[in-house]
């Protein structure tokens, strides 16, 4: 009797401009509902920045720490950092916030990846909006709204890794 090696994960980074709000908001959500799904093994989260360097190194803002553990997950040990070229071939989904970050990975991905492009909220078509907002400037109420609007992309997005519905 042969065994079968388990599938490698799916390897999935989550891009904005600064790297300090939407994308790690994502990538903590997204880890946090597949651990809680039982479906932990079964994809990696990143983070990163299309402009990384304003805040390379940084912890997330305090207010999307703040608002992510409230709802228990953990931004704790992410760290800003810049996308750079070895992201696309390294990952197998390079998920845009919004339409601007996509125009910015559109740039400097190579050409045999950009199928590997697409936009977070795809994988939320019921909810009618293409764009995680940036909640940077405003209060701490953009932060949760955009807490809301991952979820629901999160849950999205797990099942089509739970389906095999992701390309590598």
């Amino acid at each position: 009797m042969s065994k079968t090696a388990a599938p490698s994960p799916y390897r999935i980074l989550f891009v904005c401009m600064g790297n300090i709000c939407r994308s790690p908001l994502a990538a903590a959500v997204t880890r946090g509902l597949a651990q809680r799904e039982g479906l932990g093994a079964l994809l990696e989260t990143d983070s990163a920045g299309t402009h990384g360097h304003y805040h390379a190194g940084e912890a997330p803002d305090p207010r999307a720490r703040k608002v992510g553990g409230k709802r228990g997950y953990d931004l704790s040990r992410m760290r800003a950092r810049r996308v750079v070229v070895a992201d696309f071939e390294r990952f197998d989904r390079v998920l845009a916030m919004d339409r601007e970050n996509m125009a910015n990975l559109l740039r400097l991905c190579p050409e045999a990846s950009r199928s590997k492009l697409g936009m977070f909220l795809d994988y939320a078509p019921e909810l009618g909006v293409a764009d995680v907002p940036d909640p940077y400037y405003g209060a701490e109420s953009g932060f949760e709204r955009v807490l809301e609007l991952c979820e629901v992309a999160a849950r999205g997005l797990l099942a089509a890794c739970e389906h095999g519905q992701l390309a590598r």
